[in-house]
């Protein structure tokens, strides 16, 4: 399987740390490039921020409309929303591409995976089948994409997996993605015992200034005492 295009974006020089950011359904790599100088801070390691598109394929619910998608959404219905295939086929490719960067010298313990909507649902389908802890994950405005057998097998989840701290945020008046379906993630994840920081806005499909500041908080914590050395 090949390396998905990528744009990137470093903070500086030698990048210690690195974040893989996930778009959503219909969006590219350019989508959340934009809030990198708004979401760190001067005095932070180098980051290389890494926005992979998704590749282009057909997406049911859109009439098979082809688009960058993760994968096939076949239902509005969230219990058979996400085409278990494609959301394997997503997990390996963000898979080697946290591979890419340890290869570049940044160690997992050092790289957050991130997304949003669709790229959310990923980011947590790939957090949850690690067998070594990435720094963290990230999680907007989306769900867990498992069927009803996966959620009941959710207790298998390794001890390595259930380590990685999860920042996870919903809007309160979401149309796209119910807030309940946001809740339920949180609740489910926290049973394993996950760190779980929830946060929940008042607004629907998107990202909004108070979340953007909330997430820098929670980097914050992420990088605390890597700023030198």
């Amino acid at each position: 399987m090949s390396l998905l295009d990528c744009i990137e974006k470093e903070t500086g020089a030698d990048p210690r740390w690195s974040v893989i950011w996930l778009h959503g359904l219909g969006a590219d790599g350019h989508d959340f490039a934009p809030l990198v100088p708004e979401l760190v801070r001067s005095d932070w390691p180098a980051i290389r921020f890494v926005f992979p598109h998704a590749p282009v394929q057909p997406v049911t619910i859109n009439g098979g409309m082809r688009m960058r998608s993760w994968y096939d959404i076949v239902s509005f219905d969230l219990a058979g929303r996400a085409d278990s295939k494609g959301v394997d086929a997503s997990v390996a490719r963000v898979d080697a591409l946290i591979a890419r960067e340890v290869e570049r010298g940044t160690p997992v313990s050092r790289i957050v995976l991130a997304g949003f909507s669709q790229g959310g649902a990923v980011t947590l389908a790939a957090g949850l089948r690690r067998s070594e802890p990435l720094a963290g994950l990230v999680a907007l405005s989306t769900y867990l994409p498992l069927s009803a057998d996966a959620l009941a097998r959710l207790g298998e989840t390794s001890e390595a997996a259930r380590r990685q701290p999860l920042f996870l945020a919903h809007g309160r008046h979401d149309p796209v993605v119910p807030f309940a379906a946001g809740q339920d993630a949180a609740q489910r994840l926290r049973a394993l015992g996950m760190d779980v920081h929830w946060r929940e806005y008042p607004m629907a499909h998107q990202v909004c200034l108070e979340e953007i500041e909330d997430l820098r908080r929670w980097f914050e914590a992420r990088l605390a005492g890597t700023h030198s050395g």
